[in-house]
C-alpha cells in the first residue's frame, strides 16, 4: 500500500509540534510535510518556488490547513486548491483556533471538506486528531489523481 502523505500548513511552531506530537501519539506514522504559510503550501502543490522540480504526481492524501497564515492566507491558499484540475478535489480539512463564524462559513463556501476547531487541551486536541487520522487515512477513499 502506498504512503499517505499528510501536508500540514501551521505557521505556529507551538500548534506545529502538538499536532505532530498527537499524530505520532495516535500512531499515525505517514510523512508530514509541514508548510509554515500559504505561499509554501501552495509551492509544494503545484512544484513551484523551493518545491520546483517535485514529482506532483504524489499528493497529500490529507491537507490540514490552518487559516491564520502570513503571505497567504488559508482561504486564499483554497480558493486558489479548488481553482486547479489537479488539486481540487484533494481532501482539505481546515484546523484551526478561529471562532470567527464568517471563517467557517467562508471555508465551506471555497470547498472545505471538514472544519476543525483546536481543542485548547492536549488530550482533546490528541482525540481530535486520532478521530481525524481515522477517518482521513484509513476508511476514506480519496479521488482519483487529477493529472
Amino acid at each position: 500500500m502506498e504512503d499517505k502523505l499528510i501536508l500540514l500548513v501551521e505557521d505556529n511552531p507551538d500548534d506545529e509540534a502538538l499536532t505532530l506530537r498527537a499524530l505520532k501519539k495516535n500512531n499515525i506514522r505517514n510523512d508530514v510535510i509541514v508548510a509554515h504559510d500559504g505561499v509554501e503550501a501552495v509551492d509544494f502543490l503545484f512544484g513551484t518556488g523551493k518545491y520546483e522540480g517535485r514529482d506532483t504526481r504524489i499528493m497529500p492524501q490529507i491537507i490540514l490547513l490552518d487559516l491564520k497564515l502570513p503571505r497567504l492566507d488559508g482561504l486564499e491558499v483554497l480558493r486558489r486548491l479548488r481553482a486547479d484540475k489537479r488539486t481540487r478535489l484533494l481532501p482539505v480539512v481546515i484546523l484551526t483556533s478561529s471562532k470567527e463564524e464568517m471563517d467557517l462559513v467562508n471555508g465551506y463556501s471555497l470547498g472545505a471538506n471538514s472544519y476543525i476547531r483546536k481543542p485548547v487541551d492536549f488530550p482533546q486536541f490528541s482525540e481530535a486528531i486520532r478521530q481525524l487520522g481515522l477517518y482521513w487515512l484509513v476508511l476514506n477513499e480519496a479521488p482519483p489523481s487529477q493529472d
